[in-house]
C-alpha cells in the first residue's frame, strides 16, 4: 500500500491552497509533494501533500505556520481512539513507503470495462502514494511490461474481488498468487522492455490525456492500442503460450504454472525443516 497519513487532511492541499500557504510560509516549499491517490492517477486531479518526516526540528521552528498544521494533526489524532498514540509523533504518517528508486503504482479500484488496467511508472521525485493506490517498488520496464498485458489481466479478471462492477486489485489475492514468466532469456527481456517504454511513450504524446481517458476502451488512442497489442505478443511468448490462445487457455496455462510454481516451494520448505 501507499503511505497514509491519517492526519485529517491537514497536510493535502490543492494547487491553489499550497500556493496561498506558500505566500506566509516560503521556507516550506522544499517539503510539499505531488501527491497520487486513484483520482489524482486516473483522473488527473492535482493534489499535494506537505510531508514533514525528514524535516528537524530546527527547521521546524523557524516555519511557524508548518507547526500550526502539526499541532492540528496532533488534536485530530488525540480526538481518535484508534489514533490517539500516534499524536505522539504528528510529523510521521501512520504508515510510510516512499520508493527510492523507480516504482509503479496500481489504482487499487478500476473500472472492469478497460481492457487493461492503467498502472503508472513513476519515479521518487514523482510524489508519494496515497493508501488508496498499491505501488510496486525498485520496479523495471520488465515488471510493468508483464503487468500491463492482457495475459495478466486474464488473472486478474478471474481472481481479483469487485467493488460493484470494479476491478479491486489486492496484494494477497492478486498480485502474490500471479505466476510470472518463467527463465525469460535475456534477448527476450530486451524487447520486453522495448515494448513498455513504447506503451510510456506512446502515453506521454498525449499530453492532455488522463489515464482514465487514455484507457477507456471507447477512446483509447489507436497507437497506445497498437503498442499494448504489441506488448502482448510478447509477453505470450514469454510464458511459451500459443499466440492464437483465448483467454480460457490462457487462464489454464497461468494456473498450471501457478500449482508448478506452488508445488516447487512447498519441496523446497520440506528441504528446509
Amino acid at each position: 500500500m501507499g503511505n497514509q497519513p491519517l492526519d485529517g487532511g491537514y497536510y493535502l492541499f490543492t494547487p491553489e491552497e499550497k500556493d496561498a500557504f506558500l505566500q506566509a510560509e516560503p521556507q516550506a516549499a522544499l517539503f510539499f509533494k505531488r501527491w497520487f491517490g486513484s483520482q489524482e492517477l486516473l483522473q488527473g486531479k492535482v493534489r499535494y501533500c506537505l510531508y514533514l518526516g525528514n524535516c528537524t526540528e530546527t527547521k521546524l521552528a523557524q516555519m511557524p505556520e508548518v507547526l500550526e498544521r502539526i499541532e492540528a494533526v496532533r488534536a485530530f489524532r488525540l480526538k481518535s481512539k484508534s489514533a490517539s498514540k500516534l499524536a505522539q509523533s504528528p510529523t510521521q504518517f501512520h504508515v510510510t513507503n516512499i520508493p527510492q528508486s523507480n516504482f509503479m503504482v496500481i489504482p487499487e479500484v478500476s473500472s472492469s470495462r478497460r481492457d487493461y488496467i492503467p498502472i503508472a511508472f513513476m519515479h521518487p521525485e514523482d510524489g508519494l502514494c496515497s493508501n488508496l493506490v498499491k505501488i510496486f517498488p525498485e520496479a523495471e520496464l520488465f515488471h510493468f511490461s508483464v503487468l500491463s498485458s492482457s495475459v495478466h489481466m486474464v488473472w486478474v479478471k478471474t481472481v481479483c474481488g469487485r467493488l460493484k462492477m470494479d476491478y479491486r486489485y489486492s496484494t494477497e489475492l492478486v498480485y502474490n498468487t500471479f505466476p510470472w514468466p518463467q527463465d525469460v532469456d535475456s534477448k527476450l527481456k530486451q524487447q520486453l522492455e522495448a515494448a513498455a517504454q513504447v506503451i510510456l511513450d506512446t502515453r506521454a504524446q498525449e499530453k492532455d490525456a488522463t489515464l482514465a481517458q487514455l484507457y477507456d476502451p471507447d477512446l483509447m488512442p489507436s497507437a497506445l492500442r497498437l503498442a499494448h497489442a504489441s506488448n502482448d505478443r510478447l509477453v505470450m511468448k514469454a510464458y511459451g503460450f500459443d499466440p492464437s490462445w483465448n483467454e480460457g487457455q490462457i487462464f489454464t496455462g497461468l494456473y498450471r504454472l501457478y500449482q508448478h510454481l506452488i508445488a516447487a516451494e512447498a519441496i523446497e520448505s520440506a528441504q528446509c525443516v
